[in-house]
This record gives structure tokens, C-alpha cells and sequence, in this order.
């Protein structure tokens, strides 16, 4: 997930400022997490999902490659925060009940390499859920150009496009909400 440049590492002290955190309701119901869930949140940066997720789940792993978000994701004392590359994640297979991923596909290097690694961790009978802006949208559009202008390289996804970076796998059962700019795209593992 490295941009051209350390964007993420430069805005890691500022970055909750901009984004502020709050609860993010639709991605708690599509995860449908337990109490005993283990949990990783792929590309999950400073933590401003994953902390809300602590008191919903057993266990709540970050995985980020900035390490200058890592650093602020530690002052987040329910997370354990793992320096990794979605493209090349450091855990065994089926090791998570549910793998989240906020607003982070479009920056990684291989979206496709990133979806087999999600697959991958994800214990059968998990979920998956990834949240991205919805491109389809004029708004999304603009920040697509921004960031290609600000050098990111992103590369945004449909939800049709992401489904198809899991169709190779007969037991993925996939769908789509979206809302507000927003796709959520859920893969089960059967």
C-alpha cells in the first residue's frame, strides 16, 4: 500500500483532525461480529474504525503498512497493531473470523493480491466486508482525480469489479450495499 509518496506517514499526526472517527454503524451489521470475533482491519491505519470495533469483538488487529500510523494506532490501547502490506499479510490462514477493509483498496499496489490474502486469513464461515467510496459518483470521481493529483497512484474499484477479485473462489458468496457514496462489498467464506 505505499503511495508514491509517504502521504499516510505525513498526515498520520493530523489524520483524525480530517477524518474525524465515529461510529461506523453499517460496517458493525454487515460484519454481524461476536463477542469472541478475532478481527483484523487490513489497511486500517491510525485505528479510527477499529477502536469502536474492541467492545464488540474478542481480539481487533490492525494491519497497516505506515508505520507513522501504526504509531498512532498504539495509543489506542484495545488494538494490536501489526506492520504489514495487505498484499503480503504476516498471520497464519483461517486464522480471522472477520477481515475489514476501510477506504484502503484503491491504494494498494495489487488489489488483486490483496483480495487472496483477505480470502486467505479468513476462517471459513467469516466474513469479509470492504468499504470504499462509490466511484460510480461524480463526488468519489473528484477525489480520484485529486489523489492521482497529489501523485497516491489509487485506483478505484466498482463493487463489480471487486467481486470479481473473489469470483475464483467456488465458496465466496458475495453482495453489495451501498448508500451515500459508500459500497460495502461482504464475501462469506463458505
Amino acid at each position: 500500500m505505499t503511495p508514491s509518496l509517504d502521504h499516510f506517514g505525513l498526515l498520520a499526526p493530523f489524520y483524525e483532525r480530517f477524518i474525524q472517527p465515529k461510529f461506523p454503524e453499517k460496517l458493525v451489521q454487515l460484519a454481524a461480529l461476536s463477542s469472541s470475533a478475532r478481527v483484523l482491519d487490513c489497511g486500517g491505519g491510525t485505528g479510527r474504525v477499529a477502536q469502536f470495533l474492541c467492545e464488540r469483538a474478542g481480539l481487533v488487529t490492525l494491519a497497516d503498512q505506515s508505520l507513522k500510523m501504526l504509531a498512532e494506532a498504539r495509543k489506542k490501547a484495545c488494538l494490536f497493531p501489526a506492520s504489514a502490506d495487505a498484499e503480503h499479510l504476516p498471520f497464519p490462514a483461517d486464522c480471522f473470523d472477520a477481515v475489514l477493509m476501510v477506504d484502503a483498496l484503491h491504494h494498494v499496489n495489487s488489489q488483486a493480491e490483496t483480495a487472496a490474502e483477505l480470502w486467505r486469513v479468513l476462517r471459513p464461515g467469516g466474513r469479509i466486508v470492504i468499504e470504499e467510496p462509490d466511484i460510480r459518483t461524480f463526488g468519489v470521481k473528484l477525489i480520484a482525480l485529486a489523489e492521482k493529483l497529489l501523485l497516491m497512484r489509487s485506483h478505484f474499484l466498482s463493487a463489480a469489479q471487486i467481486i470479481t477479485l473473489f469470483e475464483k473462489h467456488p465458496a465466496a458468496r458475495c453482495a453489495v450495499h451501498a448508500e451515500a457514496g459508500t459500497v460495502w462489498v461482504v464475501v462469506e467464506k463458505g
